[in-house]
């Protein structure tokens, strides 16, 4: 979840000879949920390459991710660009110490949308609940060692298994005293 201080006024406070910033906490998630909410609205993917409008991403941060209960409605319209900026480093965050090998092979992209999500939730046997409020590229994470860990072993090639059944051979021949 992040947590970010939206300014509404800087008074000089005399006590302390230094300006001081007032304004109100937004708790934002960035989730499945929120993920949701926002595609229910627009009916389109939000996990692409095409650029958000400004009311696209309004909508997204004030109706989706906004966890703050009833905050005031125009403090949407006060979010500054360093709030911007930290709300577009938290989606984009990591999220997980977890890393992958990357494989380059060429291919299609499929287009994620919530019930993709789902889809694979469901079929990789992920609860929904807590895993739906989960930071998005976390649940990712989750999805590809539950996927990693579900693939078929790697067959042995011809070399590797010639000389695994020649060692075998000679630990046998070593056991029983023969020469094969």
């Amino acid at each position: 979840m992040l947590r970010i201080l939206v300014p509404t006024s800087e008074p000089f406070d005399e006590a302390i000879q230094q300006f001081v910033i007032v304004g109100v906490e937004l708790d934002l998630e960035h989730s499945l949920e929120s993920l949701s909410k926002w595609e229910e609205n627009f009916e389109k993917p939000f996990l692409t390459d095409d650029e958000k409008t400004a009311e696209e991403t309004l909508f997204y941060i004030q109706h989706c991710m906004c966890r703050t209960k009833n905050p005031p409605g125009e403090i949407f319209q006060k979010l500054s660009k360093e709030n911007h900026d930290e709300i577009q480093n938290y989606i984009t965050a990591k999220r997980t110490a977890t890393w992958f090998k990357e494989d380059k092979r060429p291919g299609t992209r499929q287009i994620i949308t919530a019930e993709v999500i789902e889809g694979w939730m469901v079929q990789l046997q992920i609860p929904f609940e807590p895993c739906r409020y989960w930071h998005l590229n976390r649940l990712f994470t989750l999805i590809k060692v539950c996927n990693e860990q579900n693939k078929p072993k790697k067959k042995m090639g011809r070399s590797d298994a010639a000389r695994q059944q020649a060692a075998l051979n000679a630990q046998r021949q070593a056991q029983m005293g023969t020469r094969g």
